[in-house]
């Protein structure tokens, strides 16, 4: 073999590798984003991949998407009085479900919705609060989904009460989140000495919540 064929061989050669060590960096680096999106969004990831019949790499465009928008949130400061108005309330639609299921359901919506808004989330529209919520609590926005379903299915007369419990306990865990959810720099412990609830964590507190009663 002739040095000038010697020298082209060892050039393709080192352009291959090249090539090649770039496409595992940047595949290292599409896997770590994938799992680093997995762990925040939880179940919100794995409603992305459907949604997207598979395709991570849409999926994921989404969820970094949500993030960009809506990751800045600033947490609002509810008083130790509206929290007070928000769990008397919301013991009223607990308590009203037993006489009139589809209107407690109703309630359970519209007050979610509002607590929502003052803890400074998107005002509207729904699909917006959505994406906001998932970004932030991840394993029970699902809650929010069910009662606004469910208040839509009840008004048409075409949800039955089970599913309209199921509605109220599943809202429960995102309401409780969203009273306790602290603003950004404040301790633990000052948000336990003024309210009077345990600080829970997101995913905890949502499994707790499961298949409880309105």
């Amino acid at each position: 073999m002739s040095t000038g064929v010697t020298i082209i061989v060892i050039v393709a050669a080192v352009i291959l590798l090249a090539a090649l060590a770039a496409g595992l960096l940047r595949g290292g680096r599409g896997r770590g984003r994938g799992r680093g999106l997995r762990r925040r969004f939880g179940p919100e990831y794995d409603l992305a991949l459907a949604r997207h019949e598979g395709d991570a790499k849409a999926a994921e465009k989404e969820l970094t998407e949500r993030l960009r928008r809506h990751g800045d949130v600033k947490i609002q400061p509810l008083t130790g009085e509206s929290r007070e108005r928000y769990v008397a309330s919301w013991n009223g639609v607990q308590e009203e479900f037993v006489d009139a299921p589809a209107r407690a359901v109703a309630d359970a919506e519209s007050l979610l919705a509002q607590l929502v808004r003052d803890r400074g989330y998107p005002a509207d529209p729904y699909d917006e609060q959505v994406a906001a919520l998932s970004v932030h609590h991840a394993y029970s926005v699902r809650g929010y989904r069910q009662v606004h379903a469910a208040a839509g299915r009840a008004r048409e007369g075409r949800a039955a009460t089970e599913e309209l419990r199921e509605a109220v306990v599943g809202a429960r865990g995102l309401f409780d989140e969203l009273i306790d959810e602290r603003p950004r720099g404040r301790s633990h412990a000052s948000d336990r000495h003024r309210t009077g609830v345990p600080w829970a964590g997101a995913r905890g507190r949502h499994e707790a919540t499961k298949g409880g009663t309105p």
